[in-house]
């Protein structure tokens, strides 16, 4: 399994950014060839020394990189990952994966 992994930091307005994100930017995700499973983070995001500068955290998962190269490759994934400039005012950390139980 493959993971794309999006730490959105902290926007200007938090209740517009989860507005944008519910209506608008999780649609457009959800059309991503080849996505099988997409999980976000509910309530605080926090650290061990508490709060982090993260406001939500999404997690896709695929079956493997390559199906993540082909994902953003794709008409759907180039309009979902052009769409995170539209609301992600506090910016946002994009970072791919494979991983395997241990």
């Amino acid at each position: 399994m493959a993971k794309l992994l999006v730490l959105y930091k902290t926007p200007a307005d938090p209740a517009a950014f989860d507005v944008y994100y519910e209506g608008t930017h999780i649609p457009k995700a959800k059309k991503i060839p080849g996505l099988r499973k997409y999980e976000v983070s509910r309530a605080p995001v926090l650290t061990p020394a508490g709060p982090a500068p993260i406001h939500l955290v999404a997690t896709l998962h695929f079956d493997d990189m390559k199906s993540i190269g082909a994902a953003f490759a794709s008409p759907e994934g180039q309009a979902a990952a052009a769409d995170v400039a539209t609301f992600a005012t506090g910016g946002a950390e994009m970072m791919f994966f494979e991983d395997h139980e241990v």
